[in-house]
């Protein structure tokens, strides 16, 4: 049967994984988000626990006690390719990637449409970069990795904070995270994977960087290095994540970013034992991801699906602050919110989901990021939906300075 072209497509937004935490969290924010007029549906291989999510939304707005409901497995090619050629996004919430999330990227490249994930997994979407890259820009579907807190906050920031700098100069930005959250169920079984696959990871990560353009005339260089101490007290430490190479993926595409552009990645804490603490246990968990049946008790502590209770949400927070430098310019700004892994992500890959669908978007196909994909729409959208991203103070070379917008 022959592919509608994505305007032509029954649904705008179909979310799969709907009834998973987030999912279903991500389903209640658009309940909430989307536009009058807008066609979507929750998709998933248990109908009764759809119909059970469906319920939950009707409490939001009756109007969506007739939401469509897709059946749709992971593990059932055929599902997928139908609710691909459905819709003009798609919005997974279903991982490990590594291990869920193949079938449906190459479902919606094949397809055309748009896809949108919440992975923090570097060889999943390296293995996606490889495997299906080539066939979305045929078709111009977009597959776009890491919506959530993995990694909107750092690419979108830095996006808004280079935003801020002199044009056609060298630049150098710095990311500094401070939070108070719980990790979720699905970035904590990420890392397990992570962890257990050291070799394979750097395996595809090369695989990738042997036939991955690089910009003519530019350099992004990641820089890395031991904690050090932060200006404004307490300590910076590299954070081992997807983030920056995120942030150096869309420096690399976007000319914005200057002829050479350095970003560093760090979470900011007060007390060096802390430090010393975190940077002990994640050897010990890297250590004992090797060996299988211990990663499954591991991953069995807190699996994909579980989280915390609102409660407890809404005592969470994140903060992170950007310091830019370039032309003889200096800025910093930040990109904050409430609880990062599970309220702010869902209402982040919903808005990403509603920007893809509706808004006016500079032209992109493949496999892109955030910042090349969406851009200054998304930028608005967050910051209308309750984000804050703002500048905190600029310099200039004479010592100059203005304070808080």
């Amino acid at each position: 049967m022959p592919i509608a072209k994505p305007g032509e497509r029954e649904y705008d937004i179909v979310v799969f994984g709907a009834t998973g935490f987030t999912g279903g969290l991500t389903a209640e924010y658009l309940a909430r988000a989307a536009p009058e007029g807008c066609r979507w549906a929750i998709a998933g291989r248990d109908e009764t626990k759809l119909d059970s999510v469906r319920k939950r939304l009707t409490e939001i707005d009756p109007a969506w006690a007739t939401l469509p409901l897709l059946r749709a497995d992971s593990t059932d090619r055929a599902s997928l390719d139908r609710i691909a050629a459905r819709a003009k996004v798609v919005v997974t919430t279903v991982g490990p990637y590594l291990e869920h999330g193949d079938p449906l990227v190459a479902a919606c490249a094949a397809a055309g449409t748009d896809y949108l994930d919440l992975t923090g997994e570097p060889e999943f979407a390296d293995r996606t970069y490889l495997a299906h890259d080539a066939t979305a820009r045929r078709t111009g579907a977009r597959i776009v990795h890491a919506c959530g807190f993995d990694s909107i906050p750092y690419d979108m920031g830095v996006l808004f904070t280079v935003g801020q700098l002199p044009r056609d100069v060298p630049l150098k930005v710095t990311g500094a995270l401070r939070a108070k959250a719980d990790f979720s169920g699905g970035t904590y079984s990420s890392l397990l994977t992570a962890f257990s696959r050291p070799r394979a990871m750097l395996k595809a990560a090369k695989a990738r960087r042997a036939v991955e353009p690089r910009p003519e005339g530019r350099r992004v260089h990641l820089k890395f290095g031991p904690p050090r101490k932060a200006a404004s007290g307490g300590w910076l430490v590299p954070l081992p994540t997807i983030d920056p190479q995120i942030v150096a993926r869309s420096a690399a595409a976007l000319p914005r970013y200057g002829p050479d552009f350095t970003y560093t990645h760090t979470a900011s804490v007060k007390k060096l034992p802390t430090v010393l603490a975190a940077g002990a246990g994640l050897g010990a968990l890297a250590v004992l991801a090797q060996i299988r049946p211990v990663r499954e008790r591991l991953r069995a502590m807190r699996a994909p699906g579980q989280g915390p209770s609102e409660r407890r949400r809404a005592d969470s927070w994140f903060s992170v602050r950007f310091t830019g430098e370039g032309g003889g310019k200096r800025v910093r700004t930040e990109f904050s919110g409430g609880d990062p892994g599970y309220t702010e992500t869902a209402k982040m890959l919903g808005e990403s989901a509603l920007c893809l669908a509706f808004d006016e978007l500079p032209p992109a196909a493949g496999q892109v990021t955030t910042a090349v994909a969406m851009g200054e729409a998304l930028l608005t959208r967050l910051t209308r939906a309750g984000l804050t991203i703002k500048v905190l103070d600029t310099t200039d070379a004479t010592g100059t300075g203005t304070g808080e917008s």
